[in-house]
């Protein structure tokens, strides 16, 4: 089940919000959140900061110091590039 997460995370085009990655999986929010956390502390994922348009445009921001309304977004999470990889 652990993978699965990963591999989801692995195959989208943008970040995946909680719920997003839960329908995907097939798991409660509640369950996924330990899951996250557990790949959060081996540095597999990173939860996003809001510094990259998580719509790829809204239509309406020029902003370069990052989402005005990140702190009103869902938490989105992102797989942290594995460099052993070719």
């Amino acid at each position: 089940m652990l993978q699965q997460v990963l591999h989801a995370l692995e195959h989208a085009q943008q970040p995946l919000s909680l719920n997003d990655l839960a329908a995907q999986v097939g798991v409660d929010t509640g369950t996924l959140e330990g899951m996250l956390a557990f790949w959060e502390r081996k540095g597999r994922i990173v939860l996003h900061d809001g510094q990259v348009c998580m719509s790829h445009g809204c239509g309406g921001c020029s902003s370069t110091g990052g989402c005005a309304f990140a702190g009103t977004a869902p938490r989105a999470f992102l797989l942290v590039p594995d460099e052993r990889k070719p």
